[in-house]
């Protein structure tokens, strides 16, 4: 992870700024997705795989796992900037994933992707900036 750059000159009211912070943490809702995709655990790999690296993200492992029969995938990528995860609920066509990503590494661009290439809805998305600093006292 990267150092916390100093924070510029400001009052304890301005709003913090993404240098402020040691990464970004996105959490997303995709819905609307095929089942059948919800069960795919390679094909979610190389899906969320492919967004870390577009992302700027360097990748250093994945696990997936699907729960067999009609059920849904649990994975993760692990990632030099953090980790990508996704859980998904196929007889809902819904997946959850979970982005957070520090340095210069884009979560919101992984987010992108993977509901491009899911062809999903976005749902719901909440950006936290992580490690930002306090005002200066």
């Amino acid at each position: 992870m990267s150092e916390l750059a100093p924070a510029a000159a400001s009052t304890p009211t301005s709003a913090p700024t993404p240098r402020d912070a040691y990464g970004a943490h996105v959490l997303a809702d995709l819905g609307g997705i095929a089942a059948y995709l919800l069960r795919d655990a390679p094909t979610l790999e190389s899906i969320l795989v492919k967004a870390a690296k577009q992302a700027g993200a360097r990748v250093l492992s994945a696990h997936f796992h699907h729960f067999g029969g009609e059920h849904g995938v649990t994975g993760v990528v692990l990632l030099a900037e953090s980790h990508i995860t996704i859980h998904t609920w196929p007889e809902h066509r819904f997946a959850a994933l979970d982005i957070f990503m520090c340095g210069n590494a884009r979560p919101d661009q992984a987010v992108e992707r993977i509901a491009l290439d899911l062809q999903a809805e976005v749902k719901n998305l909440r950006t936290c900036q992580r490690g930002i600093a306090a005002p200066p006292r």
